[in-house]
């Protein structure tokens, strides 16, 4: 962070800019907490969302280390100081927390916070969350440090009256950052339910077909064994073509995994899984991944369970290596396999059959390329590489 604070009404604006940018509510707790603690000028920053059971849906810090935090330990529970935030929703403005005789301490690996702002997000009369920061750099419009360690500037009426204005802006970009992702979870539900009803009537009818012709087939045996092998043909056909009409609509349904924990994760989890239930040995690996926007990384995440697929389903492989790496602004999905391979000039049934065509216009469809390397015998390697939002 720099060691000059920002001030005035351009660091105002750039802040609730920088809020008002994300409609990921994690992304917009991660934004609140930085521009709070840049604005003010505090070495640390932090941002609790409680939950119904006395701890934190969610916690967000700045100011601290993947390692310190990770040392640190689980989340706070909504105790001390940070409860009064909460419960009593007025602000606390305190020269030293550790003097206070609501504080309990803190781990062992926490870091050392004396003078300490807070104050609740609210909704309404809803408390949504609490902000706060901790340990003021330096004096309201002054160049040199605070003292070390035990000193401090201690945050003043302006800090307090500066982050009130900033939380009334967090509460809105917090609200509208749910209401984006309670619409989202509206449509992804209306979508189910539209494939629920598809996948209802495609099967219906194959499963309907398939049992009049093995009636026909079952009657035909005796009297004309030629055409019951005929109609057992037919049957075989329907039988696959159900199953890939239900497979098409199953994965078209957005998986919730993909919302909650992201590309790598939901593809590391799933790769696991297939891992483990195949005899193919099935490997990830994600290098420098930046996160896209949501409908890329669908995109990528239905691409590569549509070659996972076919690798492990209709190409005899007996290795899957699966990537993810970052190239320029965007990313780029490999996945290779070891299997019997095909002639990718002969894409008509083949094409079909692959899920190639599908795959090309996922990719497309999110201003991607999709290529395909692939020889009798020789493996495939389906590549697809997407632009950064």
């Amino acid at each position: 962070m720099s060691h000059r604070p920002r001030s005035g009404l351009a660091a105002v604006s750039s802040a609730l800019l920088a809020m008002s940018r994300h409609l990921e509510t994690r992304d917009v707790l991660k934004t609140i907490v930085a521009s709070a603690r840049e604005l003010l000028d505090a070495q640390y920053a932090a941002l609790g969302v409680p939950d119904d059971h006395g701890g934190f849906a969610q916690f967000v810090v700045d100011g601290v280390s993947d390692a310190q935090w990770k040392a640190i330990g689980p989340l706070p529970r909504q105790h001390g100081v940070l409860a009064a935030m909460l419960h009593e929703a007025r602000p606390e403005r305190l020269a030293d927390v550790r003097e206070d005789p609501r504080f309990e301490g803190w781990p062992d690996a926490h870091p050392d916070l004396v003078d300490f702002l807070g104050l609740p997000i609210r909704d309404g009369d809803e408390t949504i969350g609490a902000l706060f920061l901790a340990n003021k750099l330096r004096p309201a419009g002054g160049h040199p440090p605070c003292p070390e360690p035990e000193g401090g500037c201690g945050f003043t009426q302006e800090d307090e009256e500066l982050l009130a204005l900033l939380a009334q802006h967090a509460a809105i970009a917090l609200t509208n950052a749910r209401l984006y992702e309670r619409s989202r979870e509206l449509t992804i539900a209306e979508e189910r339910s539209r494939l629920a009803h598809e996948l209802h009537d495609a099967v219906s009818q194959k499963l309907f077909s398939l049992r009049l012709t093995a009636q026909a087939a079952a009657a035909l045996v005796d009297r004309d064994p030629a055409r019951a092998k005929g109609e057992l043909h037919q049957v075989a056909a329907l039988a696959a073509e159900a199953a890939d009409e239900l497979r098409a609509a199953v994965v078209e349904l957005r998986p919730a995994a993909l919302d909650e924990d992201g590309l790598i994760a939901t593809l590391r989890t799933q790769i696991q899984v297939l891992d483990r239930a195949h005899t193919a040995r099935v490997t990830f690996t994600g290098a420098g991944y930046r996160a896209l926007p949501a409908a890329q990384e669908e995109a990528v995440l239905r691409v590569a369970q549509e070659a996972l697929h076919n690798a492990l389903r209709h190409a005899d492989a007996e290795r899957v290596d699966v990537s993810v790496e970052r190239r320029g602004p965007g990313a780029v999905l490999r996945v290779g396999d070891d299997g019997a391979g095909f002639d990718p000039a002969a894409v008509g049934r083949a094409g079909r059959h692959l899920g190639l065509v599908s795959m090309r216009d996922r990719a497309s469809g999110v201003g991607g390329t999709l290529t395909v390397e692939s020889a009798p015998g020789k493996g495939t390697v389906i590549e697809m590489e997407v632009p950064g939002g």
